[in-house]
């Protein structure tokens, strides 16, 4: 059986695979899907220090501390760059890294290196004129609500509801600190990028690398860039595809 590790991006918590890990629990697999801090249950936590190199050792501290090997560890979105960031610390630890929908750094790369810089700038807008600088509110200028249904396809009202009511400000340093890239061991290890094929033509780029580079295989998923609220039976089979 396979040990999972789910990462959630920003503005989410481990809350947000509560449809995923019975379904891969009742197939035998272990399942943890840590917070990051600051975010979720740890949005008390939550300070100006916290940044990605923070949200790095949290998901290293649960590999070591649980004594978990040959672990799938998936990020989703933002995550892409925190699980990167874990890989090169604990390459030891692993047996893939899956790419959910989510942003690939190369060394010395912030999550805000890899996109537009239009893009960039409507972040640190956000932050700079509702987060005080450090806090990063939501995805976009919309309502969360209209970024659930327009941008994210969420369609469901209830998935609405659960979600927004859960949904916190991710510190701006989780998109600005870069992931410094050392241990040459990592780039040994087996990585996959899946694709979801709704919206988000900003990982187009990321799915295509991946095609091109060695040691990686691409998958594609009809479902929403938050498959694991809108489609959690079939990102389900996907991941159990992987482990097997």
């Amino acid at each position: 059986m396979a040990t999972f590790v789910l990462v959630h991006p920003a503005w989410f918590g481990g809350w947000c695979w509560k449809k995923v890990t019975p379904l891969l629990r009742a197939r035998g697999h272990d399942v943890y899907t840590p917070t990051l801090t600051g975010l979720g249950e740890r949005a008390h936590l939550l300070h100006r220090a916290v940044g990605v190199e923070t949200h790095i050792e949290d998901v290293v501290a649960v590999l070591n501390y649980e004594n978990l090997c040959q672990v799938i560890l998936v990020g989703s979105s933002s995550s892409g760059v925190v699980i990167t960031g874990v890989a090169d610390r604990v390459p030891e630890r692993l047996a893939q890294v899956v790419y959910l929908d989510a942003f690939v750094p190369e060394d010395g790369q912030s999550l805000l290196d890899t996109i537009a810089p239009e893009r960039r700038g409507g972040i640190e807008a956000l932050a700079a004129s509702e987060g005080e600088g450090w806090l990063v509110p939501r995805f976009a200028p919309e309502p969360w609500d209209r970024i659930l249904r327009e941008i994210w396809c969420v369609t469901d009202e209830a998935d609405q509801r659960w979600a927004q009511a859960r949904l916190v400000a991710t510190p701006l340093a989780h998109f600005t600190q870069p992931v410094r890239l050392r241990n040459p061991l990592a780039a040994a290890l087996p990585r996959r990028f899946i694709r979801c094929q709704w919206p988000q033509p900003i990982f187009d780029h990321f799915a295509e690398q991946a095609r091109r580079s060695a040691g990686w295989t691409t998958h594609e998923l009809a479902a929403s860039h938050l498959p694991f609220i809108t489609h959690p039976h079939e990102l389900t089979t996907l991941l159990l595809d992987i482990a097997a």
